[in-house]
């Protein structure tokens, strides 16, 4: 089983955070009516849906025809899996208000980037995933690369979102393992097999709205109880109430970090590489009906995206403080003596929630699992058939022939999360697995597009080279630096406060040497014509006018009051 204890930074699902508390939810039969409910919406959605797909390109990409609200809010919810709602509530009960950080400086301003910047050259590009604009603007081994690495890590992400879901059906409802993993594999499918990406989204709303729903109040009780915002400031440590105010020293705050690995490892590349081209958060923009909806997305998502903190850190922070009152227990590591922030959030919902609420709240937990797995299995369809399939199989077979195997790709992409769940059972190292993914794949992919979108020099050489690099030197540096007993493998040549200081750092120099790198070997190698760059590079992309458009369906005045917000909510809580 995965080792108990883990800490959240490290990302793992542990069997005793789910199973200490969940064995202590009570559940009523007005729970157990609303799990029903959920599951009910969830298979009729994609029933509907169903009526709308008879195209490829209206499974894979829902034929680019969602309107904006409903693309900004499953462009958050594609995001808001158990990772961020049970790891952010861990997180503020270590951090404190630091871990906003992940949100106002770690996830706003890559979404207004991505809306004002990016957007224009994936939906004018008309490519149908992020693996094949690279193809687009590169070349073929640079698509091939990306994609076969995205592929994997969505296959491994919804099995351990599948470990995590099958565990808690056995753990609330009873039943064995494998029959929970079957059920929670089962209802993914049906539903992103009936209406495809476009159930999935629409699925991502109602879990969106669900999450809300389920651990809002909850956020609202646990303050409550501590006598607010004021009450929760004096019964924590200083360093863990303030955003920036002791950032001088990584001695001076738990998360171990300073201003500037905090701005240009989190802010930037970790950021940056994840928001800009992350194609399971990219897809649900591209699903937009039009550019101008398609820019928006993140924007419009970016309001309650920065509210979030509220919903999903500050029920551990206000737990802290609970704790230092005498008025909750932190739980407690196997041994009883280190702190298990993993089950904060359960043992939350076990004191403060009654019966219905209760059933609310898990049936909120079970839907973000639900989201992770769905968005990941949507996004691997995609990239499988036009990605690897269309381009290295089977070239030029009839569209229903694609859509025979989206539908296909769906199956068998639930069939090997289902094994990638049974791994997650059995080894303790495979989220360490995909955070190194994300850290060391991500980041140099952010570099690859910013020069391949505002440099017309940039070639797939160069890009696929500095890829290449990038990844290889964010492994050596991992290899070669050790953070709370983890790296090192060749040598320890400096040892990081914490893993999230390590991570920042090394994020940092994938994507300095992809960047360096692309840039050496471009100037080296043969450009494309500039009448091959259009719509993929910046100067050569038609972007629609929008004078006579009202200002609140405008991407600048849009992302202009998001930043001010986040600028206000940063300065409230310095």
């Amino acid at each position: 089983m995965p080792q108990e204890g883990t800490e959240i930074g490290d990302c793992v699902y542990c069997h005793r955070f789910l199973c200490g508390r969940l064995r202590g939810l009570k559940l009523t039969a007005i729970d157990y009516v609303l799990l029903s409910l959920y599951f009910v919406f969830v298979l009729g959605i994609g029933w509907l849906v169903k009526r709308r797909v008879s195209t490829s390109s209206e499974f894979l990409t829902s034929g680019r025809s969602v309107p904006v609200w409903i693309t900004s809010l499953a462009f958050i919810a594609a995001n808001l899996g158990a990772q961020e709602v049970i790891g952010m509530c861990a997180s503020g009960a270590k951090y404190g208000i630091l871990t906003s950080h992940f949100y106002w400086i770690g996830a706003i301003p890559a979404m207004l980037f991505v809306g004002i910047f990016m957007m224009p050259f994936y939906y004018g590009s008309k490519a149908r995933s992020v693996p094949e604009y690279l193809k687009l603007r590169f070349d073929e081994k640079t698509r091939g690369l990306n994609a076969i690495m995205f592929a994997v890590m969505t296959i491994f992400s919804s099995g351990i979102s599948m470990y995590a879901l099958g565990l808690m059906f056995q753990l609330a409802l009873g039943w064995s393992f494998t029959s929970s993993v079957l059920l929670s594999a089962a209802i993914v499918l049906v539903y992103t097999l009936l209406g495809g990406l476009t159930s999935a989204i629409y699925n991502e709303v109602l879990q969106f709205f669900l999450i809300v729903l389920g651990f809002a109040p909850l956020a609202f009780l646990a303050a409550h109880r501590a006598g607010g915002w004021s009450g929760i400031v004096g019964h924590i440590a200083s360093n863990k109430a303030h955003l920036w105010s002791n950032l001088g020293s990584p001695a001076a705050n738990p998360m171990g970090v300073e201003a500037f690995s905090l701005i240009v490892g989190l802010g930037f590349t970790l950021s940056f590489g994840y928001w800009c081209t992350n194609f399971l958060v990219v897809q649900r923009a591209m699903a937009a009906n039009s550019m101008s909806a398609a820019r928006r997305t993140p924007l419009v998502a970016a309001f309650p995206k920065m509210f979030m903190p509220f919903v999903v850190i500050l029920p551990g922070i206000a737990a802290l403080a609970l704790a230092n009152m005498h008025l909750y227990d932190l739980p407690l590591k196997a041994g009883g003596t280190d702190v298990d922030y993993n089950m904060v959030l359960t043992t939350l919902m076990s004191k403060f929630y009654p019966a219905g609420m209760l059933g609310v709240g898990l049936t909120a937990l079970m839907a973000s699992f639900m989201s992770g797995m769905a968005g990941n299995i949507s996004a691997f369809n995609t990239v499988w058939t036009y990605d690897i399939y269309q381009s290295y199989i089977r070239k030029g077979a009839p569209d229903k022939h694609y859509l025979w195997m989206g539908r296909a790709a769906t199956v068998v992409g639930v069939g090997l999360s289902i094994l990638t769940a049974y791994v997650a059972a059995a080894f303790n190292n495979i989220m360490d697995i995909l955070q190194l993914v994300f850290g060391i794949v991500n980041a140099p992919l952010f570099a690859t597009f910013v020069l391949g979108m505002f440099w017309k020099r940039a070639t797939g050489n160069g890009a696929f080279a500095g890829l290449l690099t990038g990844c290889v030197s964010g492994t050596l540096m991992l290899g070669l630096t050790v953070a709370e007993g983890k790296g090192g493998w060749f040598a320890n040549l400096y040892e990081f406060r914490s893993s999230m200081a390590q991570n920042f750092w090394i994020a940092m120099l994938a994507f300095s040497s992809c960047f360096l790198v692309t840039i050496a070997v471009s100037l080296m190698s043969r450009p494309k014509a500039v009448s091959e760059l259009h719509n993929l590079v910046y100067g050569v992309t038609d972007i629609p006018k929008e004078e006579s458009v009202p200002w609140y369906k405008r991407p600048a005045p849009l992302a202009v009051i998001v930043a001010v917000v986040v600028i206000i909510l940063n300065i409230i809580f310095w």
